[in-house]
Formats: structure tokens, sequence, C-alpha cells
């Protein structure tokens, strides 16, 4: 037999013993749903989102229902808006009768308690499909952007939002909204930053959801070079010294070492979006029995975390809460 000082084993015996020396662990207050939400009759499947739905109003306030029931306090709400209210400024985006407005309006008189986060950037409105502001030679334009996000974000903290999440990556977008939002009296509502977004090829599903996909070009001018990890720092510092609350790392799986430097970087909450293509993956791969669904979902999650996120928006969020409660 041989005479070993260390046995690592030892600490991993039982189950109990196990759970004694989990160094990271998931529940659903890690969890962040996003919902997509759109102002016609009844709830659309989203087929490149096994699961997911368009919902109505109706459907939004059932599945709200469902999640805060499974152990999940926070919603981040997405909407499918119709071609017609679209147009190169996205002026729609600030309308306080638009899908969103009449969203957090009846989630916060429902359930007061709910946090209800709000993505804000021009994309779902704008009818070049662009996070920002199209110039006539195809150049996304940055502070005349800003200005539009910040009556945005301003309309949807009137409408009662609890966080303003900026995911377009402009520049200078979370101080010029901090600025907007502390002018109108709103200095309670908090600033979730799209800090480090990458131009991913794992979105796609997320724009069929919400016919959203650019109508030309790419999100490259504006969105970070997957191959970059040291600019991550850059982007942290400036949202942080612009008064962001939370800062985020999109997309997740592929990006653990971002998490991880940025969790480094940062006294923040750290926050990691499980995006559309992950989902997707991990759905198809399940469907067709090539994973186990449930363990290949907890431990992605588990990842994440460990790699530094303190908190997941996911898909799986409501599948994933009561997965942990069993």
């Amino acid at each position: 037999m041989l005479t070993l000082a260390s046995r690592p084993r030892r600490n991993r015996q039982s189950a109990a013993i196990r759970a004694m020396h989990a160094e990271t662990w998931l529940a659903p207050r890690h969890f962040i749903l996003p919902l997509f939400v759109h102002a016609g009759q009844g709830c659309e499947p989203i087929a490149s989102m096994p699961g997911c739905e368009r919902l109505d109003l109706d459907g939004l306030e059932r599945e709200v229902q469902g999640a805060i029931a499974d152990g999940i306090g926070s919603v981040v709400l997405f909407p499918a808006v119709e071609e017609a209210l679209k147009n190169a400024t996205g002026d729609e985006c600030y309308n306080p009768s638009g899908i969103v407005h009449v969203a957090i309006r009846r989630l916060k008189a429902r359930w007061p308690d709910l946090v209800v986060i709000t993505d804000v950037a021009l994309d779902p409105y704008n009818s070049d499909g662009h996070d920002g502001i199209v110039a006539s030679d195809g150049r996304i334009l940055n502070d005349e952007t800003v200005a539009v996000l910040c009556k945005q974000a301003v309309s949807h903290a009137r409408a009662g939002a609890d966080i303003v999440s900026p995911s377009d990556m402009m520049d200078g977008r979370v101080g010029a909204i901090r600025a907007a939002l502390d002018a109108e009296g709103f200095t309670g509502v908090s600033i979730l930053a799209y800090t480090v977004k990458y131009a991913s090829a794992f979105y796609g599903p997320f724009r069929d959801a919400l016919a959203s996909a650019p109508k030309f070009g790419d999100k490259k001018t504006y969105q970070m070079d997957p191959a970059n990890r040291r600019e991550a720092r850059r982007e942290v510092a400036a949202d942080v010294s612009e008064g962001a609350d939370m800062i985020m790392v999109k997309p997740a799986g592929p990006y653990l070492d971002v998490i991880a430097a940025v969790r480094a970087a940062t006294d923040l909450p750290v926050a990691a979006y499980q995006v559309s293509g992950e989902y997707a993956m991990l759905k198809a791969a399940a469907q067709n029995g090539w994973l186990d669904e449930k363990k290949a979902v907890l431990e992605s999650l588990m990842g994440i975390r460990r790699a530094g996120a303190d908190v997941i928006l996911t898909y799986y969020a409501r599948q994933a809460a009561r997965w942990l409660a069993q």
C-alpha cells in the first residue's frame, strides 16, 4: 500500500463531505430570466429556441408567476416590435405606450418586489437592425445614439423599471444614462451595463426571436473582437468610472476566461449572459440524446459561476431552479 500524507480523495468520499467542501454553489437567486414580449395576441414558439416563446402580456404574467414560484425574483424584458413601428432613429423605444412600458407597469403592479430589468438598445426598434443610428455612409453614430438611449432609459424608469441595462456598446452611454436618470430624480434606478459584449456568432436564435438582425453589415465596429481579453479591462474601467452598478460579460460559456479577468478587475457585481446560441446547442444535443440535459446545463451554469459571475442571465433559469430543488 502507498504511504501518502495527502489523499485529496478523502474530501470526496461521500455526498455530505463533497457538499461541505464545495467552493461554488448554484441557487435560483443567481438566475435572471430573459423574456420575449410582443404586443399581439397569443404566444408564439421560437423554432430555434425550443421551450421559449414570444409572449403576449397575459402569457408574460403567467410565465413570471411560474418563475416566482420557482424561486426566481428577477426578469429582463426584450420586445419583438412590429416592423411598422420601426424607423431609422428607433423612436418607438421611448414611447410610454410601447410594449415594454406596458409590460413593466403590469408586472410591477402585480408583483412590486419583482426585479424588472429592461434592455436599453435600439436594435429591436431600428429599421436597420443595428444597436445605433446609422449614418448615410453606413457608420454607426455614437453620440447621437447615446442621446436616444438616455430617453429610452428614463422612459423605462418612469414606467417602473428597477434596473436599466444598456446593451448597445456605444462609448460613454453609461455615464450619460446615469446623468439622465439622476436629472429626472431616478437616483435609485440601477444600471446593469453590458460592459464586455462580444461580436459573437452565438446570438443567432435571439435575433430570430426578435427579428432584429442587422439589415446590412455586422456589429464589429461597436461590439468587441472575440480575440481580445485585455480590452475587457478598459471597458470595465470606463463603465465603473461612469457609474455602472453591475457589469456584464456576454456571451458566457465561450468567455469563461474573460469572466474571470473581469471578476479580478472590479469589486462590482458581475453578471454573465448564457446566450441563445448556448441554450440552443444544449437543447439540440439533449433532444438528440447526446447529452443528459439536466447534468450538462447545471454543469455549464456552475462553470459560469465558478469563473466569477455573481448572477447569470439564462433561458434555463426556471428549469435549472426546479432541478436544483429536486
